[in-house]
C-alpha cells in the first residue's frame, strides 16, 4: 500500500491491492464491482487506479461488461514487482524504488542516518553517478542491471565489518547460479568476476562509534541484460553482463549481444532471500559457515597478488581467510600479513581463466 501526502490529508492509494487482485487471477477478468467491494472504494476509483497502473506500463485489458485483466507476459520492473514474491522477513520490509537516482548508496546512507530500519532497501533503474570503491564511476544503465543498496544494523562489532561483505559476495554468487545457472567466482574482496571480467561490485560502508556500529550500507551493483556495445570501449575487455554468457559455448567466450531476456527482480529476491540468512548467521555470532562459502568461490586464495596499502608494496600467495575476513597473505621477504579492506590486484599473469 503507498500513502501519499495531498493538501496536507494522507490518502491510502490501493493500487497495489487493485493489482495483487488482478495479479491472483491470471488469465482471468476480475470484475469492478468485485474490486470495488474488495477493497471498500467505489467503481469510479477502481477505474482510477487502473488507468494509473497502464499509465506505470501495465497492459491491462478492460471490459464494461467483464472487468479488467492483467497481461503478465512482460517483465516490469518497479516497487510492487519486487515485493511480490519477496519471501523475506528483514531485508526488503521497507523498498525505495526509483526509477532514476544519483547513486542508491548515497541515498540509503542518508535515510540510514535519520533512522531507516533496518533491511530498507533501495533499488534504482538507472543510477547517474554510481560508484564503486576508491571512487570509481560505476555504470549504471537503464533496463540492464540491478543497482541496489541495503541498510544493515547488525549486533557485530566494527572490526567485524569485512565478514558481512564476504557474506555479501556468497550471496551474489549463490543468488546468480541459482537464477541462471551461470558459475561465478569471488576476487578479494568484494568483485564477482566470470573468466577475470567483473559482473559485480560490492561496496560496503559505514557509520560507526569505537565500539558499535550505527548501520552499514552495502551497494550491489550487477550487470544482468548489457550487452558488449553498453560498455565503455575501455572496459568492454574486463566487464561482462550474465546475459551475455547465458547460452554461450563451453569455453564461455561472452557473446557481443545478450540474447536471452534475464529477469532482474528475480535475482533481487534470491539475493535478498541468500543475504538474509547469512545475515541472521553473523547476527548469531555463525561467521564460520560464511567463511568457508567464500573460500569455495575464491578465486584470491592461491594466487600471487600484489598489495599497496598506505604507500607500501608487497607481493606474496594469497593463502587464507581470517575468521573476521581478513586476507592472509604469504609475502615473499618471509613475512606473513593479515590485510584488511586494502587495495589488492590480482597478478594477470597469474590469474588465467580460472572459472
Amino acid at each position: 500500500m503507498i500513502v501519499y501526502v495531498q493538501a496536507g490529508n494522507l490518502e491510502v492509494i490501493v493500487k497495489d491491492d487493485v493489482l495483487k487482485s488482478l495479479r491472483e487471477n491470471p488469465g482471468r477478468f476480475v470484475s469492478g464491482e468485485s474490486l470495488s467491494e474488495r477493497l471498500g472504494v467505489s467503481r469510479t476509483a477502481v477505474w482510477k487506479y487502473i488507468r494509473e497502473l497502464k499509465d506505470r506500463g501495465y497492459i491491462i485489458e478492460s471490459s464494461s461488461k467483464k472487468g479488467y485483466k492483467l497481461d503478465d507476459s512482460i517483465e516490469l520492473f518497479n516497487e510492487f514487482e519486487i515485493r511480490y514474491n519477496l519471501s523475506t522477513t528483514i531485508l526488503g520490509g521497507k523498498i525505495h524504488y526509483f526509477d532514476t537516482l544519483d547513486s542508491t548508496s548515497s541515498y540509503a546512507k542518508r535515510i540510514a542516518a535519520e533512522g531507516a530500519p533496518d533491511g530498507t532497501v533501495v533499488i534504482a533503474d538507472v543510477q547517474t553517478a554510481g560508484r564503486g570503491r576508491l571512487g570509481r564511476a560505476w555504470e549504471s544503465a537503464g533496463g540492464k542491471g540491478i543497482w541496489m543498496s541495503v541498510v544493515l544494523r547488525p549486533s557485530i562489532s566494527p572490526e567485524e565489518i569485512q565478514v558481512i561483505t564476504l557474506a555479501a559476495s556468497v550471496a551474489v554468487v549463490n543468488a546468480i547460479g541459482s537464477v541462471t545457472g551461470i558459475r561465478t567466482g569471488i576476487k578479494w574482496p568484494n568483485d564477482i568476476v566470470i573468466d577475470g571480467r567483473k559482473v559485480c561490485g560490492i561496496l560496503t560502508e559505514m557509520s560507526s562509534e569505537t565500539d558499535k556500529i550505527n548501520f552499514l550500507v552495502i551497494g550491489i551493483g550487477i550487470n544482468v541484460n548489457q550487452e558488449a556495445t553498453d560498455f565503455p570501449e575501455e572496459l568492454r575487455s574486463s566487464a561482462v553482463s550474465l546475459g551475455m554468457l547465458v547460452d554461450s559455448d563451453p569455453g564461455r567466450i561472452p557473446c557481443e549481444k545478450a540474447d536471452k531476456f534475464l529477469s532482474r527482480k528475480e535475482l533481487v529476491w534470491k539475493l535478498l532471500l541468500e543475504l538474509e540468512g547469512m545475515y541472521l548467521e553473523i547476527n548469531n555470532g555463525k561467521t564460520g559457515s560464511i567463511i568457508e562459502r567464500w573460500k569455495q568461490h575464491s578465486i584470491t586464495i592461491g594466487k600471487t597478488v600484489r598489495i599497496t596499502h598506505r604507500g607500501s608494496e608487497y607481493t606474496g600467495t594469497a593463502a587464507d581467510i581470517t575468521s573476521d575476513g581478513k586476507l592472509v597473505v604469504k609475502c615473499e621477504d618471509g613475512t606473513v600479513r593479515e590485510v584488511s579492506v586494502s587495495y589488492t590486484h590480482l597478478r594477470a599473469h597469474e590469474t588465467g581463466r580460472n572459472l
